[in-house]
C-alpha cells in the first residue's frame, strides 16, 4: 500500500480532481435541465406536464451505463451514418458530462418540482394579484423560497452524481475508478488499490454529507 501511495498517489489525486470536475459539470447542466422540466411539470398545461413526465420516466428507466454507451457510441453513429454528412465524434468528457447531466437532470426535475410545490399557493396568487406575470412571479417570488427547501436535496444529488461518475470508466474517461484499474494492472495489488480508492471516496463524500447537514440546519434555523 505504501508503494501505491508514494508512486501512484499523485495520479490518483489527479483522477479524483477530474472526477469532481466531471460531477460539477454534470450537476451544473443537470440544474438547467431540471429547472426547465421542473417548471414544465408544475405549470397548468397538460402538454407541458406530459412532456416533463415522459422525460423523467425515460431517463430514470434507462440504466446509466446504457445511457453512457448510447451517447458515446450511438449519437455519433446516428449523425454520421444514419443521417450522413457529419463527421461527429464525442470525447469521453463530453459524453460523460451529457450522460450525467441527463441522468441527474431527471432527478433534479423532481427535486425542483417538489420544491416549487412546497411553497404555499397563496404566494403565487398574491404575486399575480399585484400584476406580475407568471414568469416574473415564479422567478422573483416562488423560486427564491423554493431554493431554501431544495439546497439539501441538491447537495445529496451531487453526492449521488459523484459516485455515478465511476460508471463512466466504461467509456474511457480517466476518472478515479478508471485510473485505479490501471494502477491495479501495474501493481497487481487489488486489495490495496481499491482500499485506497474507497477511502478517497469516503473522505470526499463524508465532507459533502456533513456540509449538507450543516446547510440544512442553518436553513431550518433561518425559517
Amino acid at each position: 500500500m505504501y508503494r501505491i501511495i508514494t508512486v501512484y498517489g499523485g495520479m490518483l489525486l489527479e483522477a479524483m480532481g477530474r472526477t469532481l470536475i466531471l460531477a460539477l459539470l454534470g450537476l451544473f447542466f443537470a440544474c438547467i435541465i431540471g429547472l426547465f422540466f421542473g417548471i414544465l411539470s408544475v405549470i397548468k398545461n397538460r402538454v407541458c406536464n406530459v412532456i416533463s413526465q415522459i422525460f423523467v420516466d425515460v431517463i430514470r428507466g434507462v440504466p446509466m451505463i446504457v445511457l453512457a454507451f448510447f451517447i458515446y457510441f450511438g449519437v455519433p453513429y446516428f449523425f454520421n451514418t444514419i443521417i450522413g454528412g457529419y463527421n461527429m465524434t464525442l470525447s469521453a468528457l463530453q459524453a460523460g458530462t451529457a450522460c450525467l447531466a441527463l441522468n441527474c437532470g431527471a432527478y433534479m426535475s423532481e427535486i425542483i418540482r417538489a420544491g416549487i410545490q412546497s411553497v404555499d399557493v397563496g404566494q403565487m396568487e398574491a404575486a399575480r394579484s399585484l400584476g406580475l406575470s407568471y414568469a416574473t412571479s415564479m422567478r422573483k417570488v416562488v423560486l427564491p423560497q423554493a431554493i431554501r427547501t431544495m439546497i439539501p436535496s441538491i447537495i445529496n444529488q451531487f453526492i449521488i452524481t459523484l459516485k455515478d461518475t465511476s460508471i463512466l470508466s466504461v467509456i474511457g474517461f480517466p476518472e478515479l475508478v478508471n485510473t485505479a484499474k490501471n494502477v491495479q494492472a501495474n501493481t497487481f495489488m487489488a486489495f490495496q488499490t481499491w482500499a485506497i480508492v474507497g477511502v478517497m471516496y469516503l473522505c470526499v463524500i463524508t465532507i459533502l454529507s456533513r456540509s449538507a447537514k450543516v446547510v440544512e440546519r442553518r436553513l431550518n434555523v433561518g425559517r
